[in-house]
């Protein structure tokens, strides 16, 4: 929405009342709101609460939950979301590996599975991998109930891998936080269609919407409101094309979102993993300023400023393993020569998470200057499999910067390595009214 402007399309603002509702309803649990009690918290009519809900009774996203004692007049008739009512994949690409998570509209993990994959094979492969796994992952689970969605695959069942004759090992689902965040004014997808169906526009910032043209490979997938992937960047998240991905050159230029969305025929949103990660915690109820660092096969940050993700005009913020702090070190993958991530993945490789450390604790006092940020957040398979040396370093070197300069220390924290849950959010924020997504 162009808050710059004097007006507002209805469709869009139709659009934005329904999110504030539907995040009214999804903050609210298991125990529901009433109707009026969504008017005062919105500043809405009674008669307009009464529309939105109605519609979203009529698409199977809300049903009545009892009714609370009154006060004085009859008992109110609370309301709450049903989570089943429709699912988001999201997809974490790394460079050698790949994590699809399936999500409920509460924001809870109801199936996963994880493969070996190389993004040196090629787009089609890749492609046909990740579109492999999201449709193995929607259809090949047991029924449930509510709306049109789809189980969970039982834990320890063996699949198939797309493109490869190893089977696959298909993770029990894990535990999730339900999403917590505010309400921004963002041009939200609204809930129209059959039950446990939402329409994201075709004009929401980063998603491909399905076209009369596109085909999934074996019909549309049940309940899937989207697909969203996350992978290294740089890319352009607002048109889903890949730039050169540092040690993948040959990407440069591939529309993975369109590609996606032609092969699954659902909405599909790119963004980098860092970006998705970060999306992913400030939904999960992470307040204030701050950016996740994660470090993986590669070194990226995720920048979020004043609840909002900032991904930068060009998609380009947040490359930070690409600043130089050794101008005559070692070649990085990027081209330049003493990058913080050449640094830190070499003492990683020879063993010396001291030393890893201490690079990312003054690169991320670099960022803390920059930024003034709140909070620092570490993450990514290298630093989940060895926690400690990483907090304890970069606290070290945040903890003397703050002494030299007189300032308050920032806080260090670890963040659980949950890129594909936030690619999934990539699809679900929109609904909710989340403007960052």
């Amino acid at each position: 929405m162009n808050r710059t402007n004097g007006g507002v399309n209805l469709p869009a603002l139709r659009s934005h009342n329904t999110a504030l509702v539907l995040d009214l309803l999804r903050g609210a649990g298991t125990g529901g709101i009433s109707r009026l009690e969504l008017a005062e918290r919105t500043g809405l009519t009674p008669q307009a609460v009464s529309k939105i809900t109605g519609r979203l009774r009529e698409t199977g996203l809300a049903v009545e939950a009892g009714h609370r004692a009154s006060t004085g007049g009859k008992p109110r008739t609370v309301l709450r979301l049903v989570p089943g009512a429709g699912h988001a994949v999201g997809i974490h690409l790394d460079r050698d590996a790949l994590r699809a998570v399936r999500v409920d509209l509460a924001g809870t993990v109801v199936g996963e599975r994880c493969a070996a994959v190389d993004l040196g094979a090629g787009a089609e492969a890749v492609v046909g991998a990740v579109a492999g796994e999201v449709e193995a992952l929607v259809r090949g689970v047991r029924g449930e109930d509510g709306a049109g969605g789809v189980g969970e695959v039982e834990a320890g069942s063996t699949v198939g891998t797309a493109g490869s004759s190893e089977p696959e090992v298909v993770s029990a689902p894990k535990a999730r936080r339900p999403n917590a965040g505010g309400v921004a004014g963002a041009e939200a997808g609204s809930a129209a269609g059959g039950a446990g169906a939402a329409v994201l526009g075709s004009d929401a910032k980063g998603v491909a919407a399905r076209s009369d043209s596109s085909r999934p490979a074996a019909g549309a997938l049940p309940a899937l409101l989207g697909v969203g992937v996350a992978l290294p960047g740089p890319l352009d998240h607002t048109r889903g094309v890949l730039h050169r991905v540092t040690g993948f050159p040959e990407w440069d230029g591939f529309p993975l979102r369109d590609a996606l969305a032609r092969r699954l025929g659902v909405p599909v949103a790119v963004d980098k993993d860092t970006n998705a990660a970060a999306l992913g915690l400030a939904v999960a109820g992470e307040r204030g300023s701050f950016a996740y660092l994660h470090l993986g096969t590669g070194l990226g940050a995720g920048l979020v400023i004043g609840g909002t993700v900032h991904r930068g005009a060009r998609t380009g913020a947040g490359e930070f393993g690409h600043q130089v702090v050794q101008l005559d070190g070692p070649p990085c993958d990027c081209g330049d020569r003493g990058c913080v991530e050449a640094l830190c993945l070499a003492a990683v490789a020879r063993g010396d998470l001291a030393e890893a450390a201490r690079v990312l604790g003054i690169a991320a006092g670099n960022l803390v200057g920059l930024l003034d940020i709140d909070l620092v957040l570490l993450g990514g398979r290298t630093v989940t499999s060895a926690p400690d040396p990483f907090l304890r370093g970069v606290e070290a070197v945040l903890d003397e910067r703050a002494r030299r300069t007189g300032e308050e220390p920032v806080p260090v924290r670890t963040a659980p390595d949950e890129v594909a849950e936030g690619a999934a959010q990539l699809v679900l924020a929109p609904l909710f009214g989340r403007a960052d997504a």
